[in-house]
């Protein structure tokens, strides 16, 4: 379970941004929406889903973004450019895009990312060294790692390299780690690389395989991030549909139907030429005898082939407790369907593993606190005059004084006369008078 992202220099968030997961103090309302957990002497409360607004260009896609470009770093191991091309995300294969483009000296970008598995909470830090934008030829470097699994530091990495309390991770510690243990530590410090990850080289040969496997099957199963993916995208990514996986068939039956899809079936098929399953409209006739199949972008609605193939993801999220974090996730697909999704999300007896949803979006119908608790609506705005871009949580504004938000009021109202910032008056009007002026002149 997501607790906390991280990110400082990416893009256009210069400033450290964070997204948090966890609950605000004092915050009332929608409390059957909250995970809890036990930590040492206190209780861990975390949010199962999440909602970010702003306008265009503001940098909420960006959020996501860095999500997407940490998840696709710790897999590689490496700051290296990936080899694979392709990804909706360029910036999570080719990192010179990442450092932002106004800044005339380098500045290291920094991720980092809490989150619950498995019993251990998980804290992990990465700083790096990418040179300026669009400088690929820079001799990138990592300038810290470290890594802390609850609450104790496990290593430091800068400079030097610091094994600390190992302890607290005894039973992931591969047997070799107990013996000779200033041995392995200089060995440790000498196998570090400048470009790579020690958390997924070094310390996963010499001394745990066990916890970063946990700390890498998370990153690849349970932080499910979509950064402007296509429908094919989504479904390949995080779900195989050559696999008769429940995924796959309960969208194609019940959840299909119940969101309106009647007339003729839909689902995945293989084709002869093994080139991988595709999307496909299915026609039988009255036998139920499969007749004939059409590609379903032939077919079907983009809303209905986007609904296809989400859904299989909100059913995997739920089942296993991903964290599901997509952009503009209500893109054609009708308001009450989403609606639904969100209350699912929120339900107790469903969401039994604590998965969690994080969405970005411009519509208002969200601005609910029926539907949203003040935490988990966050804010996204971007300075007209530097360009930069912040992150906050509509929970930030207090509840009292004259800029303080309460349960009852109406948020989405409260919005659009911009007490919330993060909305831009748009007026399209002088183009207009300007063009039927000159073809005023001209005829």
């Amino acid at each position: 379970m997501l607790l906390q992202f991280r990110v400082e220099n990416y893009k256009s968030f210069v400033d450290e941004a964070v997204f948090s997961m966890e609950a605000a103090p004092k915050q009332k309302g929608l409390d059957y929406s909250l995970s809890e957990f036990k930590y040492k002497k206190r209780t861990i409360k975390a949010l199962s889903a999440s909602v970010i607004y702003g306008p265009n260009a503001a940098g909420k896609t960006n959020v996501i973004g860095a999500m997407d470009t940490f998840r696709s770093i710790v897999l590689r191991g490496n700051v290296r450019n990936s080899v694979e091309k392709g990804s909706p995300n360029p910036a999570s294969e080719s990192l010179e895009l990442i450092p932002n483009n106004t800044l005339k000296e380098s500045k290291p970008v920094s991720f980092g990312v809490t989150f619950l598995e498995c019993g251990l909470l998980i804290q992990y830090d990465v700083t790096v060294d990418l040179g300026r934008f669009l400088d690929d030829s820079y001799a990138r470097k990592i300038l810290s790692e470290n890594l802390k699994v609850n609450g104790a530091d496990i290593f430091n990495r800068s400079d030097m390299l610091e094994i600390q309390n190992l302890n607290v991770i005894k039973d992931y510690l591969a047997d070799s780690a107990d013996l000779n243990e200033g041995g392995i530590n200089r060995i440790a410090l000498n196998s570090l690389n400048r470009e790579e990850l020690f958390l997924v080289n070094g310390f996963k040969l010499l001394y745990s395989q066990n916890l970063v496997k946990l700390i890498t099957d998370w990153f690849t199963n349970k932080f499910m991030v979509i950064c402007r993916a296509d429908s094919l995208q989504l479904i390949k990514r995080f779900s195989d549909p050559q696999k008769p996986t429940v995924y796959i068939e309960k969208t194609t039956n019940s959840a299909a139907k119940a969101f309106g899809i009647n007339s003729n079936a839909v689902g995945y098929v293989t084709g002869d030429d093994d080139s991988g399953a595709k999307l496909c409209s299915i026609f039988k006739d009255e036998d139920n005898k499969k007749i004939a199949t059409m590609a379903a972008e032939q077919f079907e609605s983009y809303g209905t082939i986007r609904f296809i193939t989400i859904f299989p993801l909100v059913l995997k999220a739920i089942l296993t407790g991903s964290t599901l974090v997509v952009d503009e996730f209500d893109a054609s697909i009708h308001p009450m369907a989403l609606m639904n999704i969100i209350n699912i999300f929120h339900n107790n007896d469903i969401n039994i593993h604590h998965a969690q949803l994080i969405f970005n979006t411009h519509n208002p119908i969200f601005l609910n606190s029926n539907l949203f608790r003040r935490d988990e609506i966050k804010f996204v705005e971007r300075d007209d005059d530097t360009h930069l871009s912040v992150l906050y949580t509509l929970s930030d504004f207090g509840t009292k004084g004259a800029k303080g938000v309460r349960k009852q009021d109406d948020y989405m109202h409260h919005y659009f006369i911009s007490e919330y910032g993060a909305i831009k008056d748009i007026d399209f009007t002088p183009i207009f008078e300007e063009i039927m002026a000159t073809e005023s002149e001209v005829g």
